[in-house]
């Protein structure tokens, strides 16, 4: 039952994983996932067809091996990681005297799902309900698949919490800072670049002709991110990784320009995936090992990944920032 001084819960929302890296467990996880029409906004008949017919039926097994190469002893990366910064970020909700909130993590694909997540902090007497989906960036594929997800919960529901749906946080100062104080430790602590390299997840490129604000809200990270650090212009980059199919995604792909630079003899680069809170198979096997290869195949010489954000301090703090700003 709702009473007036129930508890606040705190949603945070990342994509989703495996629960375990093998073909049957990815191709469940794949299922879901890319029959979202969020995320393959093709006509469902057209692809149910495709989908299993072809990609069902090949992609698991390579999906499967790139998940084994970033496996750990905690399981996924991307559910370790989400759980660590979950508690993190109730710490510091506690420290700043937020006794009345509970923090749990959902997997908008995959489990723990956001129904079962939800379900529990209605148990749990919530009657105010923030939610953050983990991508500072706003894409219809990402954002608005995990608000359809929670509205379709919460359509069942008699009582309906009083509502916070955090879209993005692309130009927050908490975040960049939290971003430019990772880029100097690891500068600090592993060297500098001749470039940085600032990678963000793809989407197919009509998705801005459709007045998805994501690519252009990547353009304003970068660019507040290298104005936090005092990058000249040419000592950074924006890229888009992660294309699949055979359409036009957003330009410039990472692959390419990982291939060009060594020609024009930039022969060390940092590469940052600002769209990514918590590593993944994305920025994990991807982008740490796969497109080193790439790079060092080239020419180039030296390349090192910076982790993502994760649980430490900066990004905790800044997160939880942004949470407390919308219980006031």
């Amino acid at each position: 039952m709702a009473t007036e001084q129930g508890k606040t819960g705190i949603l945070l929302v990342n994509l989703g994983t495996p629960e375990a890296p093998t073909p049957a467990a990815v191709r469940r996880y794949l299922a879901e996932f890319l029959w979202d029409p969020r995320v393959v906004e093709i006509p469902r008949a057209i692809w149910w067809l495709i989908l299993h017919g072809i990609v069902l039926r090949v992609r698991p097994r390579k999906s499967a091996k790139a998940y084994q190469a970033i496996w750990t002893e905690r399981g996924s990366p991307l559910m370790a990681g989400s759980e660590a910064l979950a508690d993190a970020i109730a710490k510091r909700l506690l420290d700043a005297g937020r006794d009345d909130c509970v923090v749990a993590v959902a997997m908008r694909y995959g489990r723990p799902a956001v129904a079962e997540r939800l379900e529990s902090l209605r148990a749990q007497g919530v009657t105010r309900l923030v939610v953050l989906p983990l991508y500072p960036q706003y894409a219809a594929a990402t954002t608005a698949s995990t608000f359809d997800a929670v509205n379709k919960v919460l359509g069942g529901w008699r009582y309906i919490p009083e509502l916070r749906f955090i879209s993005d946080y692309h130009s927050d100062p908490g975040y960049i800072r939290a971003l430019a104080d990772s880029v100097q430790d690891h500068w600090r602590k592993q060297g500098r670049g001749e470039l940085l390299l600032l990678s963000f997840h793809g989407l197919p490129a009509r998705s801005r002709r459709q007045g998805d604000p994501y690519y252009d809200q990547c353009l304003r990270s970068a660019d507040l991110l290298a104005a936090e650090l005092g990058l000249a212009a040419d000592r950074w980059k924006v890229v888009f990784q992660s294309r699949f199919g055979s359409e036009e995604w957003l330009k410039p792909y990472c692959v390419e320009v990982l291939q060009e630079l060594p020609s024009t003899g930039v022969k060390s680069v940092d590469v940052i995936c600002p769209g990514f809170s918590v590593d993944c198979l994305e920025t994990l096997e991807e982008i740490a090992i796969a497109n080193r290869e790439v790079f060092l195949e080239a020419g180039g010489e030296r390349y090192r990944y910076i982790p993502a954000l994760n649980a430490g301090e900066p990004h905790a703090q800044a997160l939880a920032s942004l949470i407390a700003r919308q219980l006031n």
